[in-house]
């Protein structure tokens, strides 16, 4: 079983990787990032080995960095229109 240490930070990162998700402005992108965010940590929540679980957590810190980039250059640029399903 993962320790108490691992299990803040997992959650932590999760809350993170949530959060920043749903700054994108397309519906289709922020769709698709939590969707993808919530699989991943399902498929691993039954890691045991403590460095299989570190691997685990740089790959999503590394993977937040990038979801924080994506929304920063998105915002750079028009905002699509809202789609139906968002009004």
């Amino acid at each position: 079983m993962a320790t108490t240490g691992h299990k803040m930070k997992v959650l932590s990162l999760y809350k993170q990787l949530i959060r920043a998700s749903q700054k994108f402005d397309s519906y289709n992108y922020r769709s698709y990032a939590v969707r993808r965010i919530r699989d991943a940590f399902r498929e691993n929540k039954a890691l045991t080995d403590g460095a299989k679980i570190e691997s685990e957590l740089a790959y999503g810190q590394s993977n937040l960095e990038i979801i924080k980039r994506q929304t920063i250059i998105g915002n750079l640029f028009r905002a699509p229109d809202k789609l139906v399903i968002e009004k």
